[in-house]
């Protein structure tokens, strides 16, 4: 199970306002989640799942906004491969509460 951090920045929007185009993100994600789980944050979007399932949905969510127009599109990916065990997003979060008791 591998965890992504995801950010799809659209180049060139009308505005600055970008929240259309994670509003699509979250719907092209709802579409997938028989396979992966994902958090929308306000900086990023955490997706978790097999990362060969990781790798379509990031490939889907960096198309969407060519779809709308938008000529160029930057996409930063933080990917978290453990294989020696199955962790989530939630066990990470518990692991660094343990230390602040």
């Amino acid at each position: 199970m591998a965890i992504v951090d995801v950010t799809v920045i659209p180049i060139g929007t009308e505005t600055p306002s970008v929240s259309k185009y994670v509003a699509e993100v979250q719907e092209i994600l709802e579409s997938f989640t028989d396979r992966i789980s994902y958090r929308l944050t306000p900086m990023s979007t955490l997706i978790e799942g097999e990362l060969s399932d990781l790798l379509e949905v990031i490939q889907a969510i960096h198309e969407a906004p060519f779809q709308h127009g938008i000529d160029r599109v930057a996409t930063n990916i933080r990917i978290d491969d453990r294989r020696d065990k199955k962790v989530r997003m939630e066990d990470k979060l518990e692991a660094v509460q343990k230390h602040r008791n």
